[in-house]
């Protein structure tokens, strides 16, 4: 029984301990923040609950701590020496501070972290798509420390021109480009604008595609129509036609040869077998 009141008096020395302590901590909107104190690891709510950003606080009771102010660069600086390094480039930004990055060498960070993978990275201060930074973890979550400073300019630059000249993920290639650079492009290419349209029609052309495959056709091009698209394709045989297509379910609206005014009851798959049967007959 003294062993569990002696036990009982040490946390409840910690806990006022941790009330008249102030700590700095990294926070993302909406996210928690944590402490260790004397080898125990506190989670609180932060107050304002949607503060973002490096801050001092102090907890108000064992759920909740008050933002006090915001630390100065070499009291950060000092926090995130206890954290683990890494180099990483950055792809895209995924919200207000937050970017989506990958590592700059695969095989330090399969050493360093056990893993090697995409990893969104908080607070991220400076830095632009393509520029390699270097990033710290706690072991749950990824922080910004800086941009690498001895890291070629050159390559973010290139990156970014293919990027303007929606250079396809496959055909990238210039001088002294790493797999993980052809990654990360690959990633920045998912969310850039100057690829969205690109990678819709090329999403529109492996739809149809796959459903001409399925009946036996082959599509060989088709261009839009706004509520549908004309469909340029060849039968099995060879036979060439053209139809109208719908895009929202492929439904045939136009099949360009005579179906007594039943287009409607067909769809570009079902279409094809349709369209040889007539020929055959």
């Amino acid at each position: 029984m003294a062993d569990i009141n002696k036990l009982i008096q040490q946390l409840a020395g910690k806990e006022e301990e941790l009330h008249s302590t102030q700590f700095v901590a990294p926070c993302i909107r909406g996210g928690k923040i944590r402490t260790r104190l004397q080898g125990m690891v506190y989670t609180f709510t932060p107050k304002p609950r949607n503060f973002e950003g490096w801050g001092i606080f102090q907890a108000l009771d064992t759920k909740t701590a008050a933002l006090l102010e915001e630390p100065c660069l070499p009291q950060i600086s000092e926090y995130l020496q206890y954290l683990k390094p890494l180099r990483l480039r950055l792809a895209h930004k995924l919200q207000r501070q937050t970017w989506l990055a990958y590592p700059v060498n695969e095989g330090d960070m399969q050493q360093r972290c056990g893993y090697s993978q995409p990893v969104a990275v908080h607070l991220v201060t400076d830095g632009a798509r393509f520029e390699t930074i270097v990033a710290r973890t706690d072991g749950v979550a990824w922080w910004f420390d800086e941009c690498d400073r001895r890291a070629d300019p050159l390559i973010a630059v290139q990156l970014r021109e293919h990027l303007q000249q929606v250079t396809a993920p496959g055909e990238l290639q210039f001088k002294g480009m790493t797999p993980e650079m052809s990654i990360v492009y690959d990633l920045a290419t998912q969310q850039a604008e100057e690829f969205s349209a690109l990678n819709q029609e090329k999403r529109d052309h492996q739809r149809l595609e796959k459903a001409l495959k399925m009946g036996g056709g082959t599509l060989q091009e088709f261009s839009d129509r706004q509520e549908h698209w004309v469909v340029e394709w060849t039968t099995s045989d060879g036979e060439h036609h053209s139809s109208a297509i719908s895009k929202h379910d492929l439904t045939v609206v136009s099949a360009g040869i005579c179906l007594s005014d039943e287009d409607e009851k067909f769809d570009l798959q079902s279409l094809v077998g349709v369209v040889e049967d007539s020929d055959n007959s």
